[in-house]
């Protein structure tokens, strides 16, 4: 189990590195570029949006390491694995909402620039971690009742 774990903290590590790599370099110079440009209103809360959504994104994936090291540890069934998919899933419920709450931009960029595909990008943007959301919840479930079953199990032997 250890190898298939390692490989799944490595992909963690994997995925942070693009989201770091885009608010370090490629979220800077869109702000510059759009620095005097006539919609630069609309730009920037979309990308405050970009930055602020990034803090949960970085929290869901030390909370995804810490539920590998769990299991690497032999507590998958425990009530930390249990909390570490609760804040998973509302570190993904808080990205979605931040990008809700930047549609109306979305929207306003889409209109104004002419490209109906900005709005598709913000509801991806948007409607993805919600499926993340969803599955930790169901995940979070699912462990709860194992936990429960064992520990009734434990009990009666």
């Amino acid at each position: 189990m250890k190898r298939e774990t390692l490989f799944l903290k490595v992909v963690v590590i994997l995925l942070a590195v693009p989201i770091l790599g885009l608010c370090i370099v490629v979220l800077p110079r869109v702000a510059m570029d759009v620095s005097d440009w006539e919609l630069a209103y609309l730009v920037y809360p979309v990308l405050i949006g970009m930055y602020a959504s990034a803090i949960p994104y970085f929290l869901a994936l030390v909370q995804a390491f810490r539920l590998l090291n769990y299991i690497d540890q032999n507590n998958a069934f425990s009530a930390l694995s249990v909390r570490a998919l609760r804040k998973i899933k509302w570190c993904a419920v808080t990205i979605s909402v931040l990008y809700v709450c930047s549609m109306p931009f979305f929207y306003l960029i889409g209109e104004k620039d002419d490209a109906p595909g900005v709005i598709l990008i913000g509801m991806t943007l948007a409607f993805a971690p919600l499926v993340i959301a969803v599955f930790a919840a169901v995940l979070q479930k699912l462990l709860q009742n194992a936990i429960d079953i064992k520990s009734e199990h434990d009990l009666t032997v």
